[in-house]
């Protein structure tokens, strides 16, 4: 049995597991000098979907339909990653960027968005969540996150205006290079 309570607060985890994904990715992005390809960009919105449906049952309260948006998130993301193994699993095609223990970043983002959909499978399995207790309604919003569910959408808001900010820095306005080696926005100055 979850209560509303217990299932926010594995939403916050699972939130927080996101965030040090987008976390990172970002990290690798500056300290390795490796910019994002469309693809793996497209990768990052992925993340920030799913996660958006584990922020709503933070802030409101878990709802089938708050899973259902992190799911759709998480195929998004899933179906982009599998298209860039896709790419590069033709021998002699290359890979792009850097692999950790053995595998590129794109087929982790593929083991994360599967692992994604799992984790909502199960929440969904405990339909004790779902059901209303007293007082809830007054806990609707930032009044109804605990200190672990704050720290997780601060920290996911947060990482998704950095990476949205990167992401105009090496775009713009337009459409983003398909093997990026700097920054278009800086490179105008």
């Amino acid at each position: 049995m979850i209560s509303p309570e217990m299932a926010r607060q594995l939403n916050a985890l699972i939130l927080l597991g996101i965030a040090g994904i987008l976390t990172f990715a970002f990290v690798d992005q500056f300290t390795q000098g490796d910019l994002p390809c469309p693809l793996c960009l497209l990768q990052r919105v992925g993340f920030v979907l799913a996660g958006f449906g584990f922020a709503l049952n933070i802030l409101f309260g878990p709802q089938p339909s708050h899973y259902g948006v992190a799911i759709l998130g998480a195929c998004v993301g899933a179906g982009v990653a599998t298209r860039q193994i896709l790419l590069h699993i033709v021998p002699g095609s290359g890979t792009y960027g850097d692999a950790l223990f053995g595998l590129h970043f794109y087929t982790w983002a593929l083991i994360a968005f599967c692992l994604i959909i799992l984790a909502c499978a199960l929440l969904l399995l405990f339909e004790d969540q779902f059901r209303p207790t007293p007082g809830m309604a007054k806990r609707v919003g930032w009044r109804g996150a605990t200190g672990l569910g704050i720290v997780a959408l601060f920290c996911f808001s947060l990482l998704t205006l950095i990476n949205a900010g990167s992401t105009f820095a090496e775009c713009k306005f337009g459409l983003c290079p398909d093997n990026p080696e700097s920054y278009e926005l800086l490179d105008e100055s």
